[in-house]
Protein backbone atom coordinates (compact mmCIF):
# COMPACT_ATOMS: atom_id res chain seq x y z
CA UNK A 1 0.00 0.00 0.00
CA UNK A 2 2.80 2.44 0.93
CA UNK A 3 4.65 1.65 -2.29
CA UNK A 4 1.52 2.36 -4.31
CA UNK A 5 1.11 5.76 -2.65
CA UNK A 6 4.78 6.64 -3.36
CA UNK A 7 4.34 5.70 -7.01
CA UNK A 8 1.15 7.76 -7.13
CA UNK A 9 2.87 10.83 -5.69
CA UNK A 10 5.88 10.64 -7.99
CA UNK A 11 4.08 9.75 -11.20
CA UNK A 12 3.37 13.36 -12.31
CA UNK A 13 7.10 13.88 -12.76
CA UNK A 14 7.13 11.29 -15.49
CA UNK A 15 3.84 12.20 -17.14
CA UNK A 16 3.42 15.93 -16.68
CA UNK A 17 3.32 16.81 -20.35
CA UNK A 18 1.53 19.62 -22.15
CA UNK A 19 -1.15 17.12 -23.22
CA UNK A 20 -2.53 17.02 -19.68
CA UNK A 21 -4.60 19.69 -17.99
CA UNK A 22 -3.31 21.50 -14.94
CA UNK A 23 -4.87 20.00 -11.79
CA UNK A 24 -6.77 23.22 -11.04
CA UNK A 25 -8.36 22.96 -14.49
CA UNK A 26 -8.92 19.20 -14.52
CA UNK A 27 -10.58 19.33 -11.08
CA UNK A 28 -12.15 22.77 -10.62
CA UNK A 29 -12.88 23.50 -6.97
CA UNK A 30 -15.64 25.71 -5.55
CA UNK A 31 -17.23 26.01 -2.12
CA UNK A 32 -20.14 27.83 -0.54
CA UNK A 33 -22.39 27.83 2.53
CA UNK A 34 -25.85 26.48 1.80
CA UNK A 35 -27.16 27.31 5.28
CA UNK A 36 -25.92 28.18 8.76
CA UNK A 37 -24.62 24.66 9.41
CA UNK A 38 -23.70 23.18 6.05
CA UNK A 39 -20.86 23.82 3.63
CA UNK A 40 -20.97 22.51 0.08
CA UNK A 41 -17.85 21.67 -1.90
CA UNK A 42 -18.05 20.99 -5.64
CA UNK A 43 -15.44 19.70 -8.06
CA UNK A 44 -16.14 20.06 -11.79
CA UNK A 45 -14.16 17.22 -13.37
CA UNK A 46 -12.98 17.52 -16.97
CA UNK A 47 -13.76 14.82 -19.52
CA UNK A 48 -11.19 12.03 -19.41
CA UNK A 49 -10.40 12.57 -15.73
CA UNK A 50 -11.69 11.11 -12.46
CA UNK A 51 -11.28 11.59 -8.70
CA UNK A 52 -10.89 9.11 -5.83
CA UNK A 53 -13.51 9.00 -3.08
CA UNK A 54 -11.05 7.92 -0.39
CA UNK A 55 -8.66 10.78 -1.15
CA UNK A 56 -11.01 13.57 -0.03
CA UNK A 57 -10.14 15.21 3.27
CA UNK A 58 -11.42 18.43 4.84
CA UNK A 59 -10.13 20.60 7.67
CA UNK A 60 -11.08 24.06 8.89
CA UNK A 61 -9.58 26.97 10.82
CA UNK A 62 -12.20 28.74 12.91
CA UNK A 63 -14.84 26.03 12.71
CA UNK A 64 -15.55 22.41 13.60
CA UNK A 65 -16.46 20.04 10.77
CA UNK A 66 -18.63 16.97 10.88
CA UNK A 67 -18.32 13.89 8.70
CA UNK A 68 -18.65 14.82 5.00
CA UNK A 69 -21.55 13.36 3.02
CA UNK A 70 -20.28 11.95 -0.26
CA UNK A 71 -22.57 10.50 -2.93
CA UNK A 72 -22.02 7.01 -4.22
CA UNK A 73 -19.33 6.77 -6.88
CA UNK A 74 -18.45 4.22 -9.54
CA UNK A 75 -16.35 1.26 -8.43
CA UNK A 76 -13.41 0.29 -10.64
CA UNK A 77 -10.23 -1.74 -10.29
CA UNK A 78 -7.31 0.65 -10.01
CA UNK A 79 -3.97 -0.55 -11.35
CA UNK A 80 -2.05 1.90 -9.17
CA UNK A 81 -3.55 0.71 -5.87
CA UNK A 82 -4.21 -2.84 -7.10
CA UNK A 83 -7.65 -2.85 -5.53
CA UNK A 84 -11.25 -1.81 -6.08
CA UNK A 85 -11.70 1.95 -5.58
CA UNK A 86 -14.67 4.30 -5.79
CA UNK A 87 -14.31 7.15 -8.29
CA UNK A 88 -16.22 10.16 -9.59
CA UNK A 89 -16.49 11.70 -13.05
CA UNK A 90 -18.09 14.89 -14.44
CA UNK A 91 -18.88 16.41 -11.05
CA UNK A 92 -18.91 15.65 -7.35
CA UNK A 93 -20.74 17.70 -4.72
CA UNK A 94 -19.94 17.08 -1.07
CA UNK A 95 -21.88 18.50 1.88
CA UNK A 96 -20.08 19.00 5.18
CA UNK A 97 -21.71 19.79 8.56
CA UNK A 98 -20.16 22.94 10.02
CA UNK A 99 -20.25 24.47 13.47
CA UNK A 100 -18.98 28.03 13.25
CA UNK A 101 -19.85 31.38 14.80
CA UNK A 102 -18.23 33.51 12.14
CA UNK A 103 -16.05 33.43 9.04
CA UNK A 104 -13.71 30.45 8.73
CA UNK A 105 -11.23 28.92 6.30
CA UNK A 106 -12.04 25.57 4.73
CA UNK A 107 -9.17 23.50 3.34
CA UNK A 108 -9.92 20.59 1.02
CA UNK A 109 -7.48 17.89 -0.07
CA UNK A 110 -8.29 15.77 -3.11
CA UNK A 111 -6.64 13.60 -5.73
CA UNK A 112 -7.46 12.44 -9.21
CA UNK A 113 -6.08 10.89 -12.37
CA UNK A 114 -6.36 11.07 -16.14
CA UNK A 115 -7.57 8.12 -18.18
CA UNK A 116 -4.35 8.29 -20.22
CA UNK A 117 -2.35 7.24 -17.17
CA UNK A 118 -1.27 10.41 -15.37
CA UNK A 119 -2.05 10.52 -11.64
CA UNK A 120 -1.75 13.88 -9.93
CA UNK A 121 -0.29 14.70 -6.55
CA UNK A 122 -2.82 15.50 -3.83
CA UNK A 123 -4.28 18.95 -4.51
CA UNK A 124 -5.06 21.41 -1.74
CA UNK A 125 -7.80 24.03 -2.21
CA UNK A 126 -8.98 26.67 0.25
CA UNK A 127 -12.06 28.84 0.57
CA UNK A 128 -13.10 31.58 2.97
CA UNK A 129 -16.69 30.91 4.03
CA UNK A 130 -19.23 32.72 6.18
CA UNK A 131 -22.20 30.91 7.77
CA UNK A 132 -25.57 32.05 6.44
CA UNK A 133 -27.20 33.18 9.67
CA UNK A 134 -30.93 33.06 10.25
CA UNK A 135 -31.69 30.59 7.47
CA UNK A 136 -31.65 26.87 6.81
CA UNK A 137 -31.55 24.96 3.59
CA UNK A 138 -35.15 23.96 4.09
CA UNK A 139 -36.64 27.38 4.57
CA UNK A 140 -34.13 29.80 3.12
CA UNK A 141 -35.83 32.71 1.43
CA UNK A 142 -35.26 33.01 -2.29
CA UNK A 143 -32.15 34.93 -3.28
CA UNK A 144 -29.68 35.15 -6.08
CA UNK A 145 -27.24 33.07 -4.02
CA UNK A 146 -29.85 30.35 -3.55
CA UNK A 147 -30.81 30.54 -7.21
CA UNK A 148 -27.18 30.37 -8.32
CA UNK A 149 -26.70 27.40 -6.01
CA UNK A 150 -29.58 25.55 -7.63
CA UNK A 151 -28.27 26.44 -11.08
CA UNK A 152 -24.74 25.26 -10.29
CA UNK A 153 -26.01 22.12 -8.62
CA UNK A 154 -28.22 21.14 -11.53
CA UNK A 155 -25.48 21.75 -14.10
CA UNK A 156 -22.88 19.88 -12.07
CA UNK A 157 -25.24 16.92 -11.76
CA UNK A 158 -24.94 16.38 -15.51
CA UNK A 159 -28.52 15.05 -15.63
CA UNK A 160 -30.45 16.52 -18.54
CA UNK A 161 -33.75 15.37 -17.03
CA UNK A 162 -33.06 17.82 -14.19
CA UNK A 163 -31.35 20.55 -16.21
CA UNK A 164 -33.83 20.96 -19.07
CA UNK A 165 -37.03 21.49 -17.01
CA UNK A 166 -35.24 23.87 -14.62
CA UNK A 167 -33.85 26.07 -17.37
CA UNK A 168 -37.14 25.97 -19.23
CA UNK A 169 -38.79 27.52 -16.15
CA UNK A 170 -35.93 29.99 -15.69
CA UNK A 171 -36.32 31.06 -19.31
CA UNK A 172 -40.05 31.56 -18.81
CA UNK A 173 -39.27 33.87 -15.91
CA UNK A 174 -36.86 35.85 -18.09
CA UNK A 175 -39.48 36.21 -20.84
CA UNK A 176 -41.06 39.10 -18.95
CA UNK A 177 -37.85 41.13 -18.64
CA UNK A 178 -37.19 44.24 -20.76
CA UNK A 179 -34.63 42.35 -22.86
CA UNK A 180 -37.13 39.78 -24.12
CA UNK A 181 -40.37 41.78 -24.36
CA UNK A 182 -39.33 43.68 -27.55
CA UNK A 183 -39.56 40.41 -29.46
CA UNK A 184 -43.34 40.36 -28.96
CA UNK A 185 -44.07 43.34 -31.26
CA UNK A 186 -41.53 42.04 -33.77
CA UNK A 187 -43.27 38.69 -34.01
CA UNK A 188 -46.72 40.30 -33.94
CA UNK A 189 -45.80 42.53 -36.87
CA UNK A 190 -44.60 39.49 -38.81
CA UNK A 191 -47.89 37.69 -38.21
CA UNK A 192 -49.97 40.76 -39.07
CA UNK A 193 -47.98 41.31 -42.24
CA UNK A 194 -48.39 37.71 -43.39
CA UNK A 195 -50.29 37.52 -46.65
CA UNK A 196 -51.58 34.03 -45.96
CA UNK A 197 -54.76 33.49 -44.01
CA UNK A 198 -53.82 33.56 -40.35
CA UNK A 199 -55.22 30.66 -38.42
CA UNK A 200 -54.08 29.39 -35.08
CA UNK A 201 -51.97 26.74 -36.80
CA UNK A 202 -50.41 29.29 -39.16
CA UNK A 203 -49.68 31.75 -36.36
CA UNK A 204 -48.16 29.02 -34.21
CA UNK A 205 -45.97 27.89 -37.12
CA UNK A 206 -44.65 31.41 -37.70
CA UNK A 207 -44.00 31.85 -33.97
CA UNK A 208 -42.25 28.47 -33.72
CA UNK A 209 -39.96 29.23 -36.69
CA UNK A 210 -39.15 32.67 -35.24
CA UNK A 211 -38.46 31.17 -31.79
CA UNK A 212 -36.29 28.43 -33.28
CA UNK A 213 -34.11 30.98 -35.06
CA UNK A 214 -33.71 32.94 -31.83
CA UNK A 215 -33.01 29.82 -29.72
CA UNK A 216 -30.34 28.42 -32.06
CA UNK A 217 -28.39 31.68 -32.36
CA UNK A 218 -28.80 32.41 -28.64
CA UNK A 219 -27.37 28.96 -27.82
CA UNK A 220 -24.45 29.33 -30.22
CA UNK A 221 -23.74 32.80 -28.90
CA UNK A 222 -23.76 31.59 -25.30
CA UNK A 223 -21.51 28.61 -26.00
CA UNK A 224 -19.04 30.88 -27.81
CA UNK A 225 -19.04 33.34 -24.91
CA UNK A 226 -18.49 30.54 -22.39
CA UNK A 227 -15.64 28.96 -24.33
CA UNK A 228 -13.97 32.33 -24.88
CA UNK A 229 -14.29 33.14 -21.19
CA UNK A 230 -15.10 36.78 -21.95
CA UNK A 231 -18.15 39.00 -22.07
CA UNK A 232 -18.68 38.81 -25.83
CA UNK A 233 -22.03 40.50 -25.27
CA UNK A 234 -20.23 43.80 -24.81
CA UNK A 235 -18.97 43.61 -28.38
CA UNK A 236 -22.58 43.64 -29.58
CA UNK A 237 -23.45 46.67 -27.48
CA UNK A 238 -21.40 49.29 -29.28
CA UNK A 239 -23.24 52.13 -31.07
CA UNK A 240 -22.59 50.71 -34.54
CA UNK A 241 -24.17 47.33 -33.85
CA UNK A 242 -27.11 48.83 -31.97
CA UNK A 243 -27.69 51.40 -34.69
CA UNK A 244 -27.64 48.73 -37.38
CA UNK A 245 -30.25 46.61 -35.64
CA UNK A 246 -32.34 49.66 -34.80
CA UNK A 247 -32.22 50.65 -38.49
CA UNK A 248 -33.47 47.18 -39.38
CA UNK A 249 -36.40 47.69 -36.99
CA UNK A 250 -37.18 51.03 -38.66
CA UNK A 251 -37.09 49.46 -42.12
CA UNK A 252 -39.41 46.69 -40.99
CA UNK A 253 -41.79 49.22 -39.45
CA UNK A 254 -42.01 51.01 -42.80
CA UNK A 255 -43.54 47.88 -44.29
CA UNK A 256 -46.23 48.11 -41.61
CA UNK A 257 -46.94 51.67 -42.77
CA UNK A 258 -47.35 50.50 -46.37
CA UNK A 259 -44.17 52.15 -47.68
CA UNK A 260 -43.18 48.87 -49.34
CA UNK A 261 -44.20 45.21 -49.34
CA UNK A 262 -41.88 42.98 -47.33
CA UNK A 263 -41.12 39.74 -49.14
CA UNK A 264 -38.21 37.60 -50.28
CA UNK A 265 -36.36 38.71 -53.45
CA UNK A 266 -37.83 37.21 -56.60
CA UNK A 267 -34.62 35.38 -57.47
CA UNK A 268 -34.66 33.56 -54.14
CA UNK A 269 -38.39 32.96 -54.38
CA UNK A 270 -38.01 31.27 -57.79
CA UNK A 271 -35.45 28.86 -56.37
CA UNK A 272 -37.59 28.11 -53.33
CA UNK A 273 -40.49 27.39 -55.67
CA UNK A 274 -38.68 24.24 -56.84
CA UNK A 275 -38.80 22.66 -53.38
CA UNK A 276 -41.85 24.17 -51.76
CA UNK A 277 -44.70 26.56 -52.14
CA UNK A 278 -43.17 29.99 -52.84
CA UNK A 279 -45.12 32.10 -50.35
CA UNK A 280 -44.77 29.67 -47.46
CA UNK A 281 -41.09 28.86 -47.93
CA UNK A 282 -40.06 32.43 -48.54
CA UNK A 283 -41.98 33.65 -45.53
CA UNK A 284 -40.63 30.99 -43.18
CA UNK A 285 -37.03 31.60 -44.19
CA UNK A 286 -37.47 35.32 -43.53
CA UNK A 287 -39.15 34.65 -40.18
CA UNK A 288 -36.31 32.32 -39.14
CA UNK A 289 -33.74 34.99 -40.03
CA UNK A 290 -35.63 37.60 -38.02
CA UNK A 291 -35.66 35.25 -35.04
CA UNK A 292 -31.93 34.71 -35.40
CA UNK A 293 -31.30 38.47 -35.48
CA UNK A 294 -33.55 38.95 -32.46
CA UNK A 295 -31.12 36.84 -30.44
CA UNK A 296 -28.88 39.92 -30.48
CA UNK A 297 -31.48 41.63 -28.30
CA UNK A 298 -31.56 38.86 -25.72
CA UNK A 299 -27.90 37.82 -25.75
CA UNK A 300 -26.34 40.81 -23.98
CA UNK A 301 -28.75 40.62 -21.03
CA UNK A 302 -26.85 38.98 -18.19
CA UNK A 303 -29.06 37.29 -15.59
CA UNK A 304 -28.26 34.66 -12.97
CA UNK A 305 -29.22 31.65 -15.17
CA UNK A 306 -27.15 32.85 -18.11
CA UNK A 307 -24.19 33.70 -15.88
CA UNK A 308 -24.34 30.25 -14.31
CA UNK A 309 -24.27 28.48 -17.67
CA UNK A 310 -21.43 30.62 -19.03
CA UNK A 311 -19.31 29.95 -15.96
CA UNK A 312 -20.08 26.23 -16.24
CA UNK A 313 -19.05 26.13 -19.92
CA UNK A 314 -15.88 28.12 -19.28
CA UNK A 315 -14.87 25.75 -16.46
CA UNK A 316 -15.84 22.35 -17.86
CA UNK A 317 -15.84 22.99 -21.66
CA UNK A 318 -18.92 20.75 -21.65
CA UNK A 319 -20.82 22.02 -24.69
CA UNK A 320 -23.51 19.34 -24.52
CA UNK A 321 -24.71 20.19 -21.01
CA UNK A 322 -24.15 23.93 -21.30
CA UNK A 323 -25.65 24.20 -24.78
CA UNK A 324 -28.68 22.13 -23.78
CA UNK A 325 -29.30 24.41 -20.81
CA UNK A 326 -29.05 27.51 -23.00
CA UNK A 327 -31.41 26.06 -25.60
CA UNK A 328 -33.95 25.08 -22.92
CA UNK A 329 -33.76 28.59 -21.47
CA UNK A 330 -34.31 30.11 -24.93
CA UNK A 331 -37.35 27.86 -25.41
CA UNK A 332 -38.71 29.07 -22.07
CA UNK A 333 -38.25 32.68 -23.14
CA UNK A 334 -40.17 31.84 -26.33
CA UNK A 335 -43.32 30.54 -24.62
CA UNK A 336 -45.09 33.96 -24.69
CA UNK A 337 -44.16 34.22 -28.36
CA UNK A 338 -45.78 30.84 -29.05
CA UNK A 339 -48.91 31.99 -27.23
CA UNK A 340 -49.01 35.12 -29.39
CA UNK A 341 -48.73 32.96 -32.48
CA UNK A 342 -51.37 30.46 -31.35
CA UNK A 343 -53.86 33.24 -30.60
CA UNK A 344 -53.22 35.16 -33.82
CA UNK A 345 -56.21 33.76 -35.64
CA UNK A 346 -58.50 34.88 -32.82
CA UNK A 347 -57.05 38.22 -31.74
CA UNK A 348 -55.80 39.65 -35.02
CA UNK A 349 -58.37 40.47 -37.74
CA UNK A 350 -57.41 40.05 -41.37
CA UNK A 351 -59.28 42.45 -43.60
CA UNK A 352 -60.55 46.03 -43.89
CA UNK A 353 -59.56 49.36 -42.38
CA UNK A 354 -59.28 47.84 -38.90
CA UNK A 355 -56.52 45.53 -40.14
CA UNK A 356 -54.64 48.53 -41.54
CA UNK A 357 -54.87 50.23 -38.14
CA UNK A 358 -53.48 47.16 -36.42
CA UNK A 359 -50.53 47.07 -38.83
CA UNK A 360 -49.81 50.77 -38.20
CA UNK A 361 -49.92 50.15 -34.46
CA UNK A 362 -47.36 47.36 -34.74
CA UNK A 363 -45.26 49.66 -36.89
CA UNK A 364 -45.22 52.13 -34.01
CA UNK A 365 -44.25 49.34 -31.61
CA UNK A 366 -41.32 48.44 -33.85
CA UNK A 367 -40.18 52.06 -33.89
CA UNK A 368 -40.42 52.04 -30.10
CA UNK A 369 -38.30 48.87 -30.05
CA UNK A 370 -35.66 50.58 -32.18
CA UNK A 371 -35.62 53.56 -29.82
CA UNK A 372 -35.41 51.29 -26.77
CA UNK A 373 -32.40 49.53 -28.28
CA UNK A 374 -30.60 52.83 -28.86
CA UNK A 375 -31.47 54.29 -25.45
CA UNK A 376 -28.31 53.02 -23.70
CA UNK A 377 -26.03 54.91 -26.08
CA UNK A 378 -27.85 58.17 -26.83
CA UNK A 379 -28.21 61.21 -24.53
CA UNK A 380 -31.23 61.35 -22.23
CA UNK A 381 -32.47 64.59 -23.80
CA UNK A 382 -32.42 63.03 -27.26
CA UNK A 383 -34.31 60.02 -25.93
CA UNK A 384 -37.07 62.26 -24.59
CA UNK A 385 -37.31 64.16 -27.88
CA UNK A 386 -37.55 60.89 -29.80
CA UNK A 387 -40.27 59.49 -27.53
CA UNK A 388 -42.14 62.76 -27.82
CA UNK A 389 -41.93 62.74 -31.61
CA UNK A 390 -43.15 59.14 -31.74
CA UNK A 391 -46.16 59.89 -29.53
CA UNK A 392 -47.18 63.12 -31.26
CA UNK A 393 -46.55 61.66 -34.72
CA UNK A 394 -48.81 58.67 -34.10
CA UNK A 395 -51.46 60.95 -32.60
CA UNK A 396 -51.43 63.15 -35.71
CA UNK A 397 -51.85 60.08 -37.92
CA UNK A 398 -54.81 58.85 -35.85
CA UNK A 399 -56.50 62.26 -36.04
CA UNK A 400 -55.84 62.66 -39.76
CA UNK A 401 -57.53 59.40 -40.67
CA UNK A 402 -60.94 60.69 -39.71
CA UNK A 403 -62.08 57.12 -39.00
CA UNK A 404 -62.37 54.89 -36.00
CA UNK A 405 -64.84 56.98 -34.03
CA UNK A 406 -64.36 58.11 -30.47
CA UNK A 407 -62.01 55.24 -29.58
CA UNK A 408 -59.43 56.28 -32.17
CA UNK A 409 -59.66 59.91 -31.05
CA UNK A 410 -59.24 58.90 -27.42
CA UNK A 411 -56.09 56.95 -28.28
CA UNK A 412 -54.83 59.88 -30.33
CA UNK A 413 -55.33 62.17 -27.34
CA UNK A 414 -53.43 59.79 -25.07
CA UNK A 415 -50.45 59.59 -27.42
CA UNK A 416 -50.50 63.36 -28.03
CA UNK A 417 -50.42 64.12 -24.30
CA UNK A 418 -47.66 61.55 -23.70
CA UNK A 419 -45.56 63.06 -26.48
CA UNK A 420 -46.12 66.66 -25.36
CA UNK A 421 -45.18 65.73 -21.80
CA UNK A 422 -41.78 64.56 -23.09
CA UNK A 423 -41.29 67.79 -25.06
CA UNK A 424 -42.18 70.01 -22.11
CA UNK A 425 -40.05 67.91 -19.76
CA UNK A 426 -36.90 68.12 -21.86
CA UNK A 427 -37.45 71.83 -22.58
CA UNK A 428 -37.58 72.60 -18.86
CA UNK A 429 -34.50 70.59 -17.95
CA UNK A 430 -35.89 67.09 -17.40
CA UNK A 431 -33.63 64.22 -18.39
CA UNK A 432 -35.68 61.16 -17.46
CA UNK A 433 -38.17 59.81 -19.98
CA UNK A 434 -39.95 57.81 -17.26
CA UNK A 435 -40.31 60.87 -15.03
CA UNK A 436 -40.09 63.98 -17.23
CA UNK A 437 -41.28 66.36 -14.46
CA UNK A 438 -39.31 64.84 -11.59
CA UNK A 439 -36.98 67.85 -11.51
CA UNK A 440 -39.99 70.04 -10.56
CA UNK A 441 -41.23 67.83 -7.73
CA UNK A 442 -37.84 67.13 -6.21
CA UNK A 443 -38.40 63.39 -6.67
CA UNK A 444 -35.60 62.91 -9.16
CA UNK A 445 -33.58 59.82 -8.22
CA UNK A 446 -30.39 60.56 -6.32
CA UNK A 447 -27.23 59.54 -8.12
CA UNK A 448 -25.28 57.03 -6.06
CA UNK A 449 -21.78 58.26 -5.30
CA UNK A 450 -19.34 55.55 -6.35
CA UNK A 451 -15.57 55.61 -6.33
CA UNK A 452 -14.59 54.54 -9.84
CA UNK A 453 -11.86 51.93 -10.29
CA UNK A 454 -10.22 51.22 -13.65
CA UNK A 455 -8.06 48.15 -13.09
CA UNK A 456 -7.34 45.17 -10.87
CA UNK A 457 -4.37 47.06 -9.44
CA UNK A 458 -6.58 49.92 -8.21
CA UNK A 459 -9.05 47.47 -6.67
CA UNK A 460 -6.34 45.48 -4.87
CA UNK A 461 -4.77 48.68 -3.55
CA UNK A 462 -8.07 49.76 -2.00
CA UNK A 463 -8.87 46.33 -0.54
CA UNK A 464 -5.38 45.80 0.85
CA UNK A 465 -5.53 49.12 2.68
CA UNK A 466 -8.16 47.61 5.02
CA UNK A 467 -10.93 50.19 4.54
CA UNK A 468 -12.44 49.17 7.89
CA UNK A 469 -15.97 48.74 6.56
CA UNK A 470 -17.85 46.61 4.10
CA UNK A 471 -17.10 47.21 0.42
CA UNK A 472 -19.45 46.87 -2.55
CA UNK A 473 -18.06 46.62 -6.09
CA UNK A 474 -20.63 47.34 -8.79
CA UNK A 475 -19.98 46.43 -12.44
CA UNK A 476 -21.66 48.95 -14.74
CA UNK A 477 -21.82 49.80 -18.46
CA UNK A 478 -23.62 52.56 -20.33
CA UNK A 479 -25.25 49.97 -22.59
CA UNK A 480 -26.48 47.85 -19.66
CA UNK A 481 -30.22 48.46 -19.27
CA UNK A 482 -30.44 46.45 -16.03
CA UNK A 483 -27.59 48.53 -14.57
CA UNK A 484 -29.60 51.69 -15.12
CA UNK A 485 -32.68 50.05 -13.64
CA UNK A 486 -30.65 49.20 -10.52
CA UNK A 487 -29.49 52.81 -10.27
CA UNK A 488 -32.92 54.31 -10.79
CA UNK A 489 -35.20 51.95 -8.86
CA UNK A 490 -32.98 50.10 -6.37
CA UNK A 491 -29.95 52.20 -5.40
CA UNK A 492 -32.16 55.28 -5.04
CA UNK A 493 -34.46 53.60 -2.50
CA UNK A 494 -34.14 55.37 0.89
CA UNK A 495 -33.69 52.07 2.75
CA UNK A 496 -30.89 51.03 0.43
CA UNK A 497 -29.21 54.45 0.66
CA UNK A 498 -29.22 54.14 4.44
CA UNK A 499 -27.29 50.87 4.14
CA UNK A 500 -24.93 52.42 1.60
CA UNK A 501 -23.97 55.14 4.08
CA UNK A 502 -22.06 52.54 6.09
CA UNK A 503 -20.25 51.00 3.11
CA UNK A 504 -17.46 51.89 0.71
CA UNK A 505 -19.00 51.92 -2.76
CA UNK A 506 -16.76 51.06 -5.72
CA UNK A 507 -17.79 50.89 -9.35
CA UNK A 508 -16.07 49.40 -12.38
CA UNK A 509 -17.34 51.00 -15.59
CA UNK A 510 -16.75 48.35 -18.28
CA UNK A 511 -18.46 50.26 -21.08
CA UNK A 512 -15.29 50.45 -23.18
CA UNK A 513 -14.68 46.69 -22.86
CA UNK A 514 -10.92 47.30 -22.99
CA UNK A 515 -8.18 45.05 -21.63
CA UNK A 516 -8.53 46.34 -18.05
CA UNK A 517 -12.31 45.90 -18.17
CA UNK A 518 -11.99 42.32 -19.40
CA UNK A 519 -9.39 41.56 -16.74
CA UNK A 520 -11.68 42.84 -13.99
CA UNK A 521 -14.59 40.75 -15.26
CA UNK A 522 -12.38 37.69 -15.60
CA UNK A 523 -11.03 38.18 -12.08
CA UNK A 524 -14.53 37.57 -10.70
CA UNK A 525 -15.63 35.14 -13.44
CA UNK A 526 -18.28 37.55 -14.68
CA UNK A 527 -19.38 37.72 -18.31
CA UNK A 528 -20.80 41.22 -18.16
CA UNK A 529 -22.80 43.63 -16.02
CA UNK A 530 -24.84 43.91 -13.96
CA UNK A 531 -22.84 42.17 -11.29
CA UNK A 532 -22.14 43.15 -7.68
CA UNK A 533 -19.41 41.70 -5.46
CA UNK A 534 -19.18 42.32 -1.71
CA UNK A 535 -16.07 42.38 0.52
CA UNK A 536 -15.77 42.35 4.29
CA UNK A 537 -13.85 44.82 6.46
CA UNK A 538 -10.58 42.99 5.80
CA UNK A 539 -10.93 43.16 2.01
CA UNK A 540 -11.90 39.48 1.54
CA UNK A 541 -14.83 38.66 -0.71
CA UNK A 542 -17.98 37.60 1.08
CA UNK A 543 -18.68 34.12 -0.25
CA UNK A 544 -22.17 33.45 -1.58
CA UNK A 545 -23.31 37.09 -1.58
CA UNK A 546 -22.91 38.11 -5.21
CA UNK A 547 -25.76 39.78 -7.06
CA UNK A 548 -26.17 38.91 -10.76
CA UNK A 549 -28.86 40.70 -12.75
CA UNK A 550 -31.53 43.14 -11.63
CA UNK A 551 -32.96 43.04 -8.09
CA UNK A 552 -35.76 45.20 -6.76
CA UNK A 553 -35.17 47.12 -3.50
CA UNK A 554 -36.72 44.47 -1.23
CA UNK A 555 -34.64 41.66 -2.67
CA UNK A 556 -31.49 43.76 -2.78
CA UNK A 557 -31.89 44.61 0.91
CA UNK A 558 -31.80 40.88 1.63
CA UNK A 559 -28.60 40.62 -0.38
CA UNK A 560 -27.09 43.51 1.58
CA UNK A 561 -28.05 41.88 4.87
CA UNK A 562 -26.42 38.62 3.82
CA UNK A 563 -23.28 40.42 2.66
CA UNK A 564 -22.96 42.45 5.87
CA UNK A 565 -23.69 39.71 8.37
CA UNK A 566 -20.06 39.85 9.50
Amino acid sequence: MLLAVIVLLLSPVAYAEDDYLAPEVAFRFSARMVDAGTAEVTYAIADGYYMYRERFNFTAVGAQLGAPHLPAGKVKFDETFQKEVETYRKTITIRIPVEAHGPFSLRATSQGCADQGLCYSPMESTARLTPVTGATSANASPSVDTEMGRIEGSLNSGRLLVILPLFLLLGLGLSFTPCVLPMVPILSSIIVGDQAKVSRARGLLLAAVYALGMAIVYTLFGVAAGLAGEGLAASLQNPWVLSTFALLMVLLSLSMFGVYQLQMPSAIQSKLLQVSERQAAGKLVGVFIMGALSALIVGPCVAAPLAGVLVYISHTRDILIGGSALFAMAVGMSIPLLLVGASAGVLLPRAGAWMDSVKRFFGVLMLATALWMLSPVIPAALQMLAWGALGVGYAVWLFSRGRGGWLAKAWALVFAVAGLVQFVGVATGGRDALAPFAHFTGQAPHATEFKRIRSIGELDAILSSSPGKAVMLDFYADWCVSCKEMERFTFSDPRVRTQFAEMLLLQADVTANNADDKALLKRFKLFGPPGIVFFDQTGSEVTGARVIGYQDPAKFLQSLARARQK
